[in-house]
């Protein structure tokens, strides 16, 4: 059993800030940033990622950038009908099923497959956090200079054996060899 994430993909556009700023200059450029940061954050899973979009073809145009499947509706048929018709499709084969839009129809028709619902913003801060091995190692390394009293903005030379250290974690310790 897989999970297919299937995204709403002119829903993000137009619901975060960063990515309207880009639509007002181009719109391809908008969503080929969705697509790199989708590319990015769900590189290292075993997640199948679906970005669609509305299309004006005559028929439904499909393509694949790396690990992730962009779909553009055909004329006449919305981005949320592909949405639905891929929610059944994931419920169908045995397969979980999370969408990340605002739309509350979109919502619906896929937790009538039994799916999980995200929004747009929650979608956009996953996208931007640290990965959570990034993250933990620098809550680690955070604790370390907290606990050792290391300054991360001095700067170590090459002659330095020890790390350069705060005030106050000098004059603890001068105070210990009297």
């Amino acid at each position: 059993m897989g999970c297919d994430i299937l995204i709403d993909g002119y829903n993000v556009i137009k619901k975060n800030s960063m990515f309207q700023l880009l639509e007002t200059r181009n719109l391809a450029v908008a969503r080929d940033t969705l697509i790199k940061q989708l590319k990015n954050r769900y590189r290292q899973t075993a997640y199948r990622v679906i970005v669609v979009f509305d299309g004006n073809g005559a028929r439904e145009e499909v393509c694949h950038d790396e690990h992730v499947r962009i779909i553009f509706s055909r004329q006449g048929e919305t981005a949320d009908r592909v949405i639905a018709r891929l929610a059944a499709e994931a419920h169908a084969n045995g397969r979980e099923i999370i969408v990340y839009s605002d739309d509350i129809e979109v919502q619906q028709s896929v937790i009538e497959q039994g799916g999980q619902k995200k929004t747009t913003q929650h979608l956009t801060r996953h996208l931007n956090a640290a990965p959570k091995d990034v993250e933990a190692r620098a809550k680690y390394r955070q604790t370390i200079r907290h606990e050792y009293g290391l300054d991360p903005t001095a700067k170590w030379k090459d002659d330095d054996e020890m790390p350069p250290v705060t005030q106050h974690k000098r004059r603890k310790k001068s105070r210990k060899h009297r």
